[in-house]
């Protein structure tokens, strides 16, 4: 019996640090002491993240093969375009975020976490620079676009789709948790 319990705190641990990954964006993070350029970029990534967790929160395989109508495109097939614009983001602002592995090997699960994650890092970067315009012109050699295009761009579209995914989700007898608020950003108990 005691040769289980290495395994069996070892399982613990792993569990726990999935869940905590996966809670990322349950609440949104606490507001930035400052109004800065880029605490405000990085507030509206926040924002994006507690709306897309919580849009995303508990969708069954009904939910996932919903599409409005034939020509629309499934909640699954959105999910996966948010996660491209996560990586879209991550791209254009330099932004290095470990991927757990290659999108073709992951499920719905992954990919969800995955996206938190990047949007995470995304927040956390743009929390730590000084100005946005670091993210504009030419670096390292690579070509890139200034932050307002980024901001009209690939953040805008994510704020768009989460929407969907939300509607969708509804349309498919499965709507979002009642007690979110999304004024504070909060759950309520």
């Amino acid at each position: 019996m005691k040769s289980s319990y290495p395994l069996l705190l070892t399982i613990l641990i792993a569990t726990s640090t999935m869940a905590q990954k996966t809670d990322i964006y349950y609440n949104i993070p606490n507001a930035p002491k400052e109004y800065t350029a880029t605490t405000v970029a990085s507030r509206m990534i926040d924002g994006l993240g507690f709306r897309y967790y919580w849009a995303t929160d508990g969708l069954t395989e009904k939910n996932l093969a919903y599409k409005p109508n034939e020509k629309g495109k499934t909640t699954q097939k959105t999910v996966e375009h948010l996660y491209d614009l996560s990586n879209m983001m991550l791209s254009l602002t330099k932004t290095v975020v470990e991927q757990s592995k290659p999108k073709s090997e992951m499920n719905f699960t992954e990919m969800r976490a995955q996206t938190l994650l990047n949007f995470q890092g995304l927040s956390n970067r743009l929390k730590s620079s000084k100005n946005l315009s670091e993210f504009d012109g030419k670096k390292d050699g690579k070509v890139t676009v200034p932050f307002w295009n980024i901001i009209n761009g690939p953040i805008t579209d994510a704020i768009w789709h989460t929407g969907q995914v939300a509607s969708f989700r509804r349309s498919s007898g499965n709507p979002i948790n009642p007690k979110i608020n999304h004024f504070s950003g909060t759950v309520k108990n």
